[in-house]
């Protein structure tokens, strides 16, 4: 059987140079690559390369995922943008882990299926789905950090031999803030790393609202002309040079902090995993009980339109009589099938009122009628619609 595999890197803060594009070149001969960006497919054989030095060295993200199930992404910053002392209390066997190289921070997102054989990830996912993360990061969101521990929960909780007490001794990391209105990268995220939904929501009720993220154009425009003259030729000197990071992410990052605070972690009491996993469970209750709320009434607003279809059809029944002859005449299949659903809510209509010898009366007269119309009388028969 053919196995698939996608392996997708890409340069954000600088473009490769000619020697590192033929370096790259040389780890695959059908690899589409440009400057800035690497993507392959396999249908059989593996990458030549080494994904974790390639982050180190050349590329800001990376993406692979393949058919057996096993997925990862990695995304590279700046320390200078993002710590390690910030991503560190988040990291969790599995699903995180971070490490520096050269003044970078460099995330690494895995998740790999036990059962093998799960073939459930849309191909249509590319890298950038996932890339405007880096930008959430750099300005201080630490909630695609979170979910990565969220995920390592969900996968652990699956698992048949753990302790209860490593449950009750495992405490949350910070709860970032906005887990309830997640970025549509960051929901990317939580569906690649296979979350648990009812989880989520239950890590989210310690969460507070996320900050805005609108920027006040004008307000930004003062801060930064307020900012020392020194801090500014080092910014604009870096960005020309192209020897540190963009300097929008990092900008944008002390504004917010300067103006209404960054997005700094819940300050509530930490719950323990066991506390999490059985608020997680009173979610999936509390889901279910409104899924099955939800099916009972429409139920009831399906039986009372009925109910109030057979009504108008007892008060017009010689209408619907003759609307049904209407309907034969035209000797077609579609007003056929019409007909005989009309006759079928006219037994209904006869049960109700306690007449179903009228009914039968009125329907093998129908059939002595029509008895020349051959798919007309096949229609009535596989509906039941048969001399009583």
């Amino acid at each position: 059987m053919s196995q698939y595999q996608y392996y997708e890197f890409q340069a954000i803060e600088r473009p490769l140079t000619k020697d590192e594009l033929e370096h790259v070149r040389a780890l695959s001969s059908r690899a589409r690559i440009s400057a800035t960006h690497f993507v392959n497919e396999y249908h059989y054989g593996d990458f030549r390369g080494d994904e974790r030095k390639l982050m180190e060295q050349l590329y800001d993200a990376h993406l692979y995922f393949a058919d057996w199930g096993s997925r990862r992404l990695m995304l590279r910053l700046p320390t200078a943008l993002l710590p390690a002392r910030s991503a560190e209390p988040y990291c969790a066997e599995d699903a995180l882990s971070c490490w520096t190289r050269k003044g970078h921070l460099l995330l690494d997102f895995p998740y790999s299926a036990e059962d093998g054989g799960e073939w459930d990830f849309e191909r249509s996912y590319t890298l950038a789905s996932f890339t405007t993360l880096r930008t959430e990061l750099a300005a201080g969101d630490l909630r695609p950090l979170y979910l990565a521990w969220l995920s390592a929960l969900t996968r652990w909780e699956l698992e048949e031999d753990v302790d209860e007490d490593e449950y009750t001794a495992t405490i949350e990391p910070p709860v970032p803030a906005g887990l309830a209105q997640l970025t549509g990268a960051q929901q990317t995220l939580a569906d690649f790393l296979h979350i648990d939904p009812h989880l989520l929501t239950a890590a989210a009720r310690a969460s507070g609202a996320a900050p805005s993220q609108t920027v006040d154009k004008d307000a930004l425009a003062a801060w930064i002309r307020a900012l020392p003259g020194r801090d500014k030729d080092t910014l604009l000197l870096n960005a020309a040079l192209g020897s540190a990071p963009q300097p929008g992410p990092a900008l944008l990052a002390r504004h917010r902090a300067a103006s209404h605070g960054t997005a700094e972690p819940s300050t509530t009491r930490r719950r323990s995993a066991a506390e999490l996993l059985d608020a997680a469970h009173g979610v999936r209750n509390e889901h279910t009980q409104q899924q099955e709320q939800a099916r009972a009434q429409a139920r009831r607003a399906q039986q009372q339109a009925r109910e109030s279809h057979l009504d108008h059809l007892a008060e017009n029944a010689e209408r619907s009589w003759q609307d049904i002859a209407d309907l034969i005449g035209q000797k077609q299949p579609g007003p056929y099938n019409a007909a005989v659903t009309l006759l079928k809510d006219l037994r209904e209509v006869h049960d109700r009122a306690g007449t179903p010898e009228e009914f039968a009366r009125r329907l093998h007269d129908l059939r002595e009628q029509h008895r020349g119309k051959p798919s007309l009388m096949r229609r009535l028969t596989d509906a039941g619609l048969t001399a009583r």
